[in-house]
């Protein structure tokens, strides 16, 4: 039976009209998946963060911030925020990438493994806003005048619609879509057809 047979059918209540799958709900994740690429690499080369220390400005990156927090010996804080801010959103955007690419080649292979990696992508993608948080809580806290002042650079506006847009990518895909290939091509089962002797 098609998938879209429930399309033509409307609810009872509202008159919504009826899917048994999101409309366009991989396409519409290819496109999060794009635009969030596209913004991880801004989030990733701008400055997130501006310090002005003394009438001296300085810059840091994402990664820098990280190398600096390493040679002061912060060493938990560094791997959180390299963890959270560096290695989830490329392996969120990893997993959508090679989940939408199994779902568009139909692939039949593993769809219970790709459906507990979807609902961990979908699962862990929030927390990478730790650094986000951090940034904004340094500027509300740390404003000592011309002594001490920091303000947030370009990459933060960057990364926070990078996160933002994965999240959407995520609950924007479909996991039923997952398994069609598998109910398109059912294993085949072999019939024991009677032989002439027994008719």
């Amino acid at each position: 039976m098609h998938l879209n047979y429930l399309s033509m059918h409307r609810c009872r209540l509202c008159n919504a009209r009826l899917h048994a799958r999101i409309p366009d709900s991989l396409n519409r994740t290819i496109a999060l998946i794009v635009t969030a690429i596209i913004l991880y690499i801004p989030a990733n080369l701008l400055p997130i963060m501006e310090t002005t220390q003394l009438s001296q400005v300085s810059l840091s990156t994402i990664v820098g911030g990280v190398i600096v927090l390493w040679k002061l010996e912060s060493y938990p804080v560094a791997m959180i925020i390299f963890i959270a801010s560096v290695m989830v959103p490329l392996a969120k955007l990893l997993a959508l990438s090679y989940l939408c690419w199994g779902i568009a080649t139909r692939a039949q292979t593993n769809p219970r493994s790709r459906t507990i990696m979807f609902r961990i992508t979908e699962f862990v993608g929030r927390w990478s806003m730790v650094d986000v948080f951090v940034v904004s809580i340094l500027v509300a806290l740390v404003q000592l005048g011309s002594v001490l002042e920091i303000r947030p650079g370009l990459a933060a506006l960057a990364f926070a619609g990078m996160v933002v847009v994965t999240i959407l990518a995520a609950e924007a895909l479909d996991p039923r879509l997952i398994w069609d290939a598998i109910d398109e091509h059912p294993t085949d089962v072999s019939i024991n057809k009677p032989s002439d002797a027994s008719r």
